[in-house]
């Protein structure tokens, strides 16, 4: 952490990474699972988040503003965090729209409901 964030703090990097940044892509995640899109959709969203956050490190904290790997290692946690709200967000519609196909297995995955003879598509 000392060569990614040279120029910042721990609590620094935990709040506008973390918790600003994380917000953002757990809402980014629910936002795009919601409209019924794809999850490679992500990808293109949080790029842009990502470089919102590298700016709120610069502009905050005059951190580097042009930092490759920083911005790479806050795009990735981004990407983490959006793909698992999009996840939770699409387990939880097929299990509430669909309610008499799918039943809701776990807060990630859902499965074909037992009565109806396996016509429905198994998730993952």
């Amino acid at each position: 952490m000392l060569d990614l964030y040279a120029h910042e703090t721990f609590w620094q990097v935990v709040f506008v990474t973390g918790l600003i940044g994380g917000g953002a892509a757990w809402l980014t995640g629910r936002a795009i699972a919601q409209t019924w899109r794809p999850p490679w959709h992500l990808v293109a969203y949080v790029a842009l988040l990502g470089a919102a956050v590298r700016f709120v490190h610069f502009a905050l904290f005059e951190a580097t503003l042009i930092s490759p790997p920083s911005y790479a290692v806050d795009t990735v946690y981004l990407l983490l965090l959006s793909a698992l709200a999009w996840r939770m967000t699409r387990a939880a519609q097929m299990a509430t729209q669909y309610y008499w196909l799918y039943d809701r297995t776990s807060p990630f995955t859902w499965r074909v409901r037992a009565n109806t003879g396996g016509n429905g598509v198994n998730s993952k």
